[in-house]
């Protein structure tokens, strides 16, 4: 039978906590360890949408850098091109988030967000017209995507624009929402405004808008632009909103509410009017229902922060968040941000920058977990580009607004290990892990492709060959795509379907199988 829908899976092997690093030493093993991924390709779960990152804060400059530098990273972040060898260009990036700015950076140093890089301009001038002239570097790697090919763009402010805030800040001096309730109407012009906007002067169109940023927090300390809003808030700005996307004939869907954590979403936590908000917005019977309007999605999203670690947590609170997701009927989740931030319970601290292979492993095994536990069908990084001292970016860049030297990381090559192979309208699959150091596992099926992609995840000191089983299909080839130490996406040669695979230590692998 020629299967007409190509095939993903994943698993991820190794030690659920205290991941090894790069320089811990392996036992003298005579054989690597042997496991089996058994895969039922009628068992089906979520599908894909998307693989994102976003354009905040360092690409309003670094999109003004010389040409050449810049094409070279928008290729590094969205090309799917391969050259004659089959090396990968580019990670494939399938979703673009671009940062809507509140125009603290038009305020300079009376804005009071100290970093410069963390300052954002508006389109909105104080005047009330616009100036679409305004975040061109933004701009210019927001056109930079569409030309790779991404088609799928969301638009998200951090802050109400500071002509319409309480303190004409872009954040909260007072840890109270910065915006008024009679101004929710105003701010719901501007973001339609903004989309509008951007579709006439550059002919891109946001499909997905979210209107507020991580609303747990205070936002008080001028680190960045941002508020906190109440549940009450969101549902008044989401009404207003989709009034003005009506009114304007938009089809841009609305996304709510990019929660600080996961929790927020099934429980009060410590948020006890910021919290809970898969039944606040989509519960019926809730007095801040918005879940029948017309453009609200079918989704919900939240952010993986302080959740990760330890493993035992990270996959309860997982899976808690997919069954309160489950007991709304075709609904979904979107974690929509992460990097590593804190300690992660003393396996991997977010402090300091490294290229290296050990926080990829460690970025690897929070993909693994919200695709195959929290049945995430979109995963998306922070800071595509950065230029901070910080387990934040891709990208990396000197902290210069004219001009510098970039520096790819191994997150970001993990990150293609994903999103370069598993595109839109990937389903996930029934997949089973059986041997030595197994754990969970995860598996899909593309819609336009007749492949079994499986991502492989080795997370230990020494190497494991792994056997794929299909159950229902037939596998012609395989071909392997390595991320290590010393490796970015590296292509095997293409080897027959009983060929021994073996997964270096400390590596990420995407096998792409050919069907029959």
């Amino acid at each position: 039978m020629l299967w007409q829908l190509p095939v993903l899976a994943f698993c991820f092997i190794g030690c659920s906590d205290n991941l090894p690093k790069e320089d811990d030493k392996a036992s003298p093993s005579l054989q690597a360890d042997e496991v089996t991924l058994s895969i039922d390709v009628s068992e089906r779960y979520q599908k894909i949408d998307n693989f994102g990152a976003s354009d905040a804060w360092a690409i309003q400059f670094v999109g003004n850098w010389p040409v050449e530098k810049r094409n070279a990273i928008a290729d590094l972040l969205f090309s799917t091109d391969t050259a004659s060898n089959g090396q990968p260009e580019g990670i494939g990036l399938s979703l673009w988030r671009f940062n809507i700015g509140a125009g603290s950076a038009q305020q300079g140093e009376e804005s009071g967000i100290r970093d410069e890089w963390r300052q954002a301009e508006s389109f909105l001038e104080e005047d009330g017209s616009y100036n679409w002239q305004r975040q061109a570097g933004q701009v210019w790697f927001l056109k930079a995507a569409k030309e790779r090919g991404v088609n799928k763009f969301l638009a998200f402010p951090n802050s109400p624009p500071v002509n319409l805030t309480k303190n004409g800040k872009a954040f909260a001096s007072d840890a109270k929402p910065n915006l008024a309730p009679e101004r929710f109407s105003a701010y719901a012009d501007f973001l339609a405004d903004v989309i509008q906007g951007v579709e006439r002067t550059q002919g891109i169109s946001f499909g997905y808008i979210s209107p507020v940023n991580e609303p747990q927090w205070d936002w008080s300390d001028g680190g960045q632009e941002g508020t906190p809003f109440m549940n009450e808030d969101i549902a008044g700005i989401v009404k207003a909103l989709n009034t003005s996307l009506e009114r304007r004939s938009l089809p841009t869907k609305i996304d709510i509410a990019e929660s600080g954590k996961i929790n927020y979403l099934y429980e009060a936590a410590d948020k006890p009017d910021r919290g809970n908000q898969i039944e606040a917005f989509f519960d019926s019977g809730s007095p801040y229902y918005v879940g029948d309007l017309s453009h609200v999605g079918k989704v919900v999203s939240a952010h993986s922060y302080f959740t990760t670690s330890p493993f035992d947590q990270a996959v309860a609170e997982r899976k808690k968040l997919a069954a309160k997701v489950a007991s709304v009927p075709d609904f979904e989740f979107w974690m929509s941000e992460y990097c590593i931030l804190g300690d992660n319970a003393g396996e991997m601290d977010g402090n300091k920058r490294n290229l290296g292979i050990d926080p990829a492993i460690y970025l690897a095994r929070v993909v693994h977990n919200d695709l195959t536990i929290a049945n995430a069908t979109a995963w998306q990084w922070w800071l595509a580009v950065s230029p901070y001292d910080y387990k934040d970016g891709l990208v990396y860049v000197d902290k210069n607004k004219a001009d510098g030297e970039y520096y790819e990381s191994k997150m970001l090559w993990v990150l293609g290990n994903y999103s370069r192979f598993i595109r839109p309208g990937a389903v996930r699959v029934d997949a089973k892990l059986a041997g030595a150091k197994s754990q969970a596992n995860t598996l899909y099926i593309d819609t336009e492709r007749n492949q079994l992609i499986t991502v492989a995840v080795n997370a230990g000191i020494e190497p494991v060959k792994i056997k794929l089983a299909a159950k229902g299909a037939t596998i012609v080839s395989i071909r392997t795509y390595v991320t290590a130490a010393e490796q970015d996406l590296k292509p095997g040669n293409i080897l027959s379907s009983d060929s021994d695979i073996i997964l270096s230590p400390r590596s990420v692998t995407t096998l792409v199988a050919s069907l029959q």
